[in-house]
């Protein structure tokens, strides 16, 4: 397709009519895309579900919360828009789709999907509407690639949010989720294992699966359970955080760190790994053993291909040489605004000028199972070239699931959300009105403490942004373990060995180590930069064509540099400014909890006192409002939840004390009851 266009180009150059043909394509392009747009609104304002949106109730759970109705806030959205956020792909293809729906739960005949296991996990059940006619819970989704259906995540997964208050739970588009994702993951990998062994669950999941159509045979099913039965022990065995995260937390950049990590790979790595880290014997016997693997005409989907082959003290070395440990969980992200920022993520790691946007949102995808079917082939293309792999013999193709038309339609959604005002959730679900005296006065305080980092904007206009005011570690004495990671881990380059990596200070040239945020950088440029493959071949070209512009010629948001007290980047640490968090506007704070990037504080209440006040241990796990001190529910074992432990590596509470010593107790609720307010 690229060279067709760059046949067009040359043509156009010297020849009228080629002029005005290509004029003309650009132009019904356009005007496709532009209809396609508006078509999806359309769509979904028909087929919209009442104000409840399809939202389910629960009537009691493990962790002792109930409620009977279900509340929307205004966020300016509308029902089709929240149904659009839920129930549009992105490209996520963790399962076959089939396979979901009918998977038993490790221990019992109960379906995995249940609404009761779903919400064990904390992932929002849904009943069925027209959207989601399987009742998944937000943000699951079927996806088809390549002529198959999957089951994959969407953004609302993890950042879709419920509150609960006397019965009445309140659910806020763009909030952090409470999902423990890494719960989900080990049993979903141990209910594929039953159901591959155990005789009487693999022949009713067989049963189940041939009625669904997408398997003409048992050899078939057989076949990929078993596929993904290895891909996803796999993903958990070389993903070992070696504690649990619990409620509400992941190490996002971690896992997308080491799914690009494990697609890179090349042979000529994987062969210093095993020479470097097994005796010679057992090395020479290995390589012999993998021989056909490991060839430059075999390079491929390379992991995958070996995990099968190598025992558990291979895979551990493995997992020790190739991958980092992603043992740095962060709080999901509110969302609210975020198109608005000039640098997102807890540490400012992304830009959100330019194409910035489409290549975070590539990452994110990367990260939840985006099929990548990256593979070495003749020539160049124009993808290749934007990618940056110059006019060689031979490109990688960054052929890929990922659905970059639907990312740039989601941050264009995004756009218009803003924050959950407290006062909506009084009138909406009886939360205690705000005390104005003490709110003013707490107002004050904010001046004095808070307002230097976070600065106060209006949720509802239209020309605000946001400023991410970036404090180095040392300055805000957090727990360093995120933002240290981010510039400390590194990865065999692989597949990009020799090429160049742009960061804020020019470009670094890859060598066979490199920093894992550059290998990134050019993985999410390069998928960003790949036409979809699924698309009939003008609507791809279009799509490609319109995404591409739009993004480098659209984003309102400019390039610009940080603010802020952190150590600037320069050409012998290219990657250092990411050593620092973000302080950002703090409305719809309230909703949030718990707090701190690492969520060790569970309260606003708990955040305002010296570190060495706040709780050491708490349980996560609730959605039941503690209104007064603003969070979850969290005495110690005062429910079957999740047990976080300060204590513990990555989970430490200190750091961002200002004015904690000097506040009175009467101050202290002054401010809690002034953040309500924004």
């Amino acid at each position: 397709m690229q060279k067709a266009i760059i046949y067009f180009l040359y043509k156009a150059g010297s020849n009228f009519r080629f002029r005005l043909l290509l004029l003309a394509a650009l132009g019904i392009a356009f005007l496709l895309l532009r209809s396609s747009t508006l078509m999806d609104r359309a769509y979904y304002k028909i087929s919209a579900t009442p104000e409840d949106r399809g939202a389910a109730i629960v009537t009691a759970d493990i962790f002792g919360d109930r409620f009977t109705q279900v509340k929307y806030l205004n966020q300016n959205w509308t029902a089709a828009d929240s149904l659009w956020f839920y129930n549009t792909t992105q490209g996520s293809d963790l399962l076959p789709y089939d396979f979901f729906l009918h998977l038993e739960q490790p221990k019992s005949a109960g379906l995995f999907r249940s609404a009761e296991n779903m919400n064990r996990y904390r992932y929002l059940p849904q009943t069925a509407t027209s959207d989601n006619p399987d009742a998944l819970p937000v943000g699951m989704v079927a996806d088809e690639y390549q002529g198959k259906k999957y089951m994959g995540f969407t953004c609302a997964a993890c950042h879709t949010s419920q509150i609960n208050y006397n019965g009445t739970a309140v659910r806020i588009d763009g909030g952090p989720g409470a999902a423990d994702m890494d719960a989900f993951m080990n049993d979903l990998a141990a209910a594929l294992a039953a159901t591959r062994d155990e005789p009487a669950k693999r022949e009713r999941f067989f049963a189940a699966v041939r009625k669904g159509g997408a398997y003409s045979n048992d050899k078939a099913i057989a076949d990929d359970l078993q596929i993904y039965a290895l891909r996803m022990e796999a993903y958990n065995f070389f993903n070992d955080s070696k504690s649990p995260y619990g409620y509400a937390r992941l190490d996002a950049f971690g896992r997308i760190y080491n799914r690009v990590l494990e697609h890179v790979l090349s042979p000529e790595a994987l062969r210093e790994v095993l020479v470097d880290a097994l005796p010679p014997a057992e090395t020479t016997a290995l390589l012999a053993k993998l021989a056909p693997v490991l060839t430059s005409e075999n390079r491929d989907h390379l992991m995958e291909r070996l995990v099968a082959q190598l025992d558990v003290p291979q895979r551990r070395v493995l997992r020790d040489k190739v991958f980092n440990s992603p043992d740095a969980p962060v709080s999901y992200p509110f969302l609210w605004d975020i198109p608005r920022h000039d640098y997102v993520q807890w540490n400012g790691i992304g830009a959100n000028a330019g194409v910035g946007p489409i290549g975070r949102n590539a990452g994110e995808v990367i990260g939840v199972f985006g099929t990548l079917d990256w593979a070495q082939k003749k020539g160049w293309t124009i993808s290749s070239v934007i990618g940056g792999q110059g006019f060689g013999d031979t490109h990688v193709s960054f052929q890929s699931s990922v659905d970059v038309h639907n990312l740039r339609k989601l941050e264009d959604r995004l756009w218009s959300l803003q924050s959950p005002a407290w006062d909506d959730a009084v009138a909406k679900a009886g939360l205690p009105a705000i005390d104005k005296s003490r709110a003013g006065r707490g107002e004050r305080l904010f001046a004095k403490y808070c307002a230097e980092c976070h600065a106060e904007i209006d949720r509802a206009s239209d020309d605000r942004r946001v400023v991410a005011h970036m404090d180095k570690v040392a300055e805000v004495k957090t727990d360093p373990k995120m933002a240290d990671n981010s510039v400390d881990y590194t990865g065999y380059s692989g597949i990009f060995r020799n090429m160049y990596s742009k960061n804020s200070v020019g470009a670094i040239l890859l060598n066979t180590k490199a920093p894992v945020a550059a290998i990134l950088t050019n993985a999410t440029q390069n998928v960003v930069a790949t036409p979809d493959p699924d698309k009939w071949f003008f609507t791809r070209a279009a799509d490609w064509f319109i995404d591409l512009y739009d993004e480098y010629t659209q984003n309102k948001i400019k390039p610009s540099v940080k603010s802020g007290k952190y150590t600037p980047d320069s050409t012998a640490a290219p990657y250092e400014s990411l050593r620092a968090y973000k302080g950002r506007s703090l409305n719809g704070i309230w909703a949030t909890a718990p707090y701190l990037h690492n969520g060790s504080v569970p309260t606003l209440y708990d955040l305002l006192l010296p570190a060495a006040e706040r709780p050491e241990v708490f349980m996560v796990g609730s959605r039941e409002l503690d209104a007064k001190k603003v969070g979850f529910k969290h005495g110690e074992r005062e429910y079957d939840g999740f047990l976080f432990d300060t204590a513990k590596p990555s989970n430490s509470n200190a750091g961002h004390e200002y004015g904690a010593a000097e506040m009175s107790e009467a101050d202290r609720w002054d401010l809690v009851e002034y953040l309500k307010t924004l």
